[in-house]
């Protein structure tokens, strides 16, 4: 046994060497940024109806001042607006600002067939309970995700509050007016390209860019991408008017592609949705692989109203019970005689643990790092073992299978969950083509060229992600695309250039009053991202309403109200974070966040 496990992790390394590249993520250039007018055009807004937005009068509208100015509407600026009307504040006070000509965030552009989320829509979708809503399945599609979105912000009458097609470029606080002065650059016209300025102020900005917010595409040589003659567009912007189908259906009719040599680049979450229906539909299919995905099956079933009445959502507080239930199986394991209540593969894979953080380790030294590692890679053994055997006994092809088997720990790469994916392998006409790590070499005219042959495509489909998280370096205002300036003129950026980031609770920083974030430097980590997103927003509308409550009058509409976190407060929740366990340092449970802020001496507030 412990011979196999040496071999286990000798391949590890094996092929880990296979994928390193010294350009790092210099190899991708981002789509927006790109200097080819096609690149760029592919993350035009083509499901905004700008007719309609142009014919809406603006909420914000020169030298307006709105209480709480809020940079996106994806789920984490919904929340956070939601979060702050339960806390006594009102819509009127609110105004949200989005690039996109809807809300929804990533799940607004993601519109890709076959489209669902990965966690279970029961602890997903936020504020299930108070919207009172039964997702139709247990991993709801990305269309029914976007219309509940939709739904909350009609019910909170926020419908009339967001500026579309707007992004803030800047945050500049006035500390004697006690307000920032914003700056926005705004698009207009039919096709959304007039592009105009606003100048704004506001009591409280927060920042709410998402992880998956910027398309990115490798470089590539020969003609390049945008020298290929025919179609091409990103995962993240489908064009339907290529492949046929709607994008108001989770599994679209693709009717165009019948005749079709259709290419997909990438293997990550995304493909191995949109692969199986590329294959029940197009002439042939090649996906280029560089790096395989881990592929668990994903238990889809439809919501039984049933079990939602009587089991899932019977009493009050089950939402909260449900998620908290979700994290603790996750990150330290649940007390004997608990139920996992939401029983899926995400809560299976024990070995996650040491991304997100783990209780069983929380007495580990840093110099123990290996060893801990070491015990992460004997609790990952097991399930990855089944689920490399899982492959062999699915794909009928023995090298096929063996290409797709990955040879990582859990932790390495966001595992996938499909019934679909593997399986598709099987058609004569679905074809891998794996580069063994080194990704496509170049583009033609006509097709793409990996391991020095060419492959002549119709149309090639660019499931290669987004510009990573880690590349903003924890500052939020570098994923918001935003430069903000607090006391005495200072650059958030350079603050945590000069300091590393220095938050308390990862949602605001000394030096910046009435500025918020919704991220997860300093913060929390899960599975569940919008666990995470919906935490934050309940802590910083719960540190903005004590603030209120501490000084003035103790209403929600007085003027000049700063809440600002203290130094030593900020001080002392990095170095909590500096002396925790390798193990358990990237993160902090959401409701454990979210409990030590209520405890604390509030380190905020003034008149």
């Amino acid at each position: 046994m412990a011979a196999e496990f040496a071999q286990v992790q000798q391949k590890y390394a094996e092929e880990a060497q296979k994928r390193v590249k010294a350009e790092g993520i210099s190899q991708f250039q981002v789509l927006s940024e790109s200097g080819s007018d096609r690149l760029r055009h592919l993350v035009d807004d083509v499901w905004a109806d700008h007719a309609a937005l142009d014919a809406q009068p603006p909420p914000l509208k020169p030298g307006d001042c709105p209480k709480f100015l809020i940079a996106g509407a994806g789920i984490g600026g919904i929340t956070a607006a939601v979060r702050l009307i339960q806390q006594g504040f009102t819509a009127d006070q609110i105004r949200l600002v989005e690039t996109a000509g809807g809300v929804g965030g990533t799940w607004y552009w993601n519109r890709y067939p076959g489209l669902h989320c990965d966690v279970e829509a029961y602890i997903y979708l936020p504020l299930l309970e108070e919207m009172g809503y039964m997702p139709t399945h247990k991993y709801a599609p990305g269309v029914e995700i976007r219309n509940y979105l939709e739904s909350v912000v009609k019910k909170y009458e926020l419908e009339d509050k967001i500026l579309f097609r707007a992004q803030v470029n800047n945050a500049e606080w006035n500390d004697e007016a006690h307000h920032y002065k914003v700056g926005l650059t705004t698009w207009r016209g039919s096709k959304g390209q007039e592009k105009g300025s606003l100048s704004v102020n506001a009591e409280f900005v927060y920042m709410t860019a998402g992880l998956l917010s910027t398309p990115q595409v490798p470089k590539l040589g020969g003609v390049g991408l945008e020298g290929f003659k025919g179609d091409i567009f990103h995962t993240s912007l489908w064009n339907y008017d290529v492949t046929g189908g709607s994008p108001e259906e989770a599994y679209p009719e693709l009717s165009k592609l019948a005749d079709k040599r259709v290419g997909i680049l990438g293997t990550g979450a995304t493909a191995i949705q949109v692969v199986p229906q590329l294959a029940k539909y197009a002439k042939e299919v090649y996906v280029f692989q560089r790096t395989p995905s881990a592929v668990y099956p994903r238990g889809q079933k439809p919501t039984d109203p049933n079990e939602w009445a009587t089991s899932i959502a019977k009493e009050p507080g089950w939402s909260a019970k449900r998620n908290a239930n979700f994290i603790q199986s996750m990150a330290d394991g649940l007390p004997e005689g608990v139920p996992n209540l939401v029983d899926d593969e995400w809560s299976r894979r024990r070995a996650y643990r040491a991304l997100i953080g783990d209780k069983e380790f929380s007495a580990v030294a840093p110099d123990q790092a290996a060893d801990v590692i070491g015990r992460f890679l004997e609790i990952d053994a097991p399930s990855s073992a089944a689920m490399r055997q899982q492959i062999k006994d699915i794909v009928q092809d023995p090298e096929t299978a063996e290409k797709l088997t990955p040879w990582y720990p859990t932790w390495c790469k966001r595992p996938t969950y499909s019934d679909m994916y593997l399986q598709a392998f099987n058609n004569p006409h679905v074809h891998l083509v794996d580069t063994n790590g080194k990704g496509l070499e170049s583009v033609t005219v006509d097709g793409v060229v990996a391991n020095g042959t060419e492959y002549p495509l119709d149309i090639l489909v660019l499931s290669t992600g987004y510009l990573s998280a880690i590349v903003d370096g924890g500052d939020a205002s570098v994923r918001a695309g935003m430069k903000t300036f607090g006391r005495n003129g200072r650059d958030l950026s350079e603050k945590f250039a000069a300091e590393g980031v220095s938050t308390l609770y990862g949602v605001a920083s000394h030096g910046f009053p009435n500025l918020f974030w919704l991220g997860i430097a300093q913060s929390c980590v899960n599975v569940n991202h919008a666990s995470v997103l919906d935490a934050l927003a309940q802590l910083t509308a719960y540190m903005i309403a004590e603030g209120h409550a501490r000084v003035g009058d103790g209403s929600k509409t007085q003027k000049g109200v700063t809440v600002e976190v203290d130094y030593a407060a900020e001080q002392a929740w990095g170095l909590r974070i500096l002396k925790a366990p390798p193990a358990s340092r990237p993160s902090l449970s959401a409701r454990r966040a979210t409990s030590t802020a209520r405890r604390a001496p509030a380190p905020w507030a003034r008149a």
